[in-house]
């Protein structure tokens, strides 16, 4: 009976280490590997499509005077913080007009730009919340130290006072805004 007693314990023992062994399981790492990344872009808000900016001058106030832009939005995504930089890319206007020789209009003599909304978390660099000159001579940078994030936006407004001293005619320009990581 002792022999049958501890027969019997050995079988439930080693089912029972059986039972213990029924599971099982493997690991796997996963890696993100994340690089930096950051993009820029206009979006079209309210009469403003985004990337044109058309400055109509229809009577003798708007060149007295000048003429002042909607808003243009930009948006920053970043996972960085990040510096935003403006400039012209040459530094006089194209002409497409029927005057002869083509006037030369210098792009900082005549147009303006200023931050009129800032939701990036950065600063408005250099007075930009007032209007200063575009030059195409350097870049400039107009917002510091701003937020990483995926919806970061600034908006900016033109203006443009060119006076009685350039003839009728499309003057156009193409002007840069770079955003950096930090």
């Amino acid at each position: 009976m002792k022999k049958i007693t501890i027969i019997i314990l050995a079988l439930i023992c080693s089912t029972a280490a059986l039972a213990q062994n029924a599971n099982s399981s493997a690991t796997q790492t996963a890696n993100l590997n994340l690089s930096d990344a950051i993009e820029i872009a206009f979006t079209a808000t309210g009469n403003n499509s985004g990337s044109v900016v058309n400055l109509m001058f229809n009577n003798v106030n708007d060149y007295a005077n000048g003429i002042e832009s909607g808003d243009y939005q930009i948006r920053v995504r970043s996972n960085k913080k990040f510096d935003i930089e403006i400039e012209a890319v040459d530094d006089y206007f194209s002409y497409s007009g029927t005057t002869s020789p083509a006037p030369q209009m210098k792009i900082k003599d005549v147009l303006d730009m200023k931050i009129s909304a800032n939701n990036t978390g950065g600063q408005i660099n250099s007075g930009y919340h007032q209007y200063k000159h575009v030059d195409g001579d350097h870049d400039a940078r107009i917002l510091n130290d701003c937020d990483r994030g995926g919806n970061q936006t600034f908006s900016v407004k033109y203006r443009a006072t060119p006076g009685f001293s350039y003839p009728a005619g499309t003057y156009t320009t193409t002007i840069i805004y770079t955003a950096t990581q930090d």
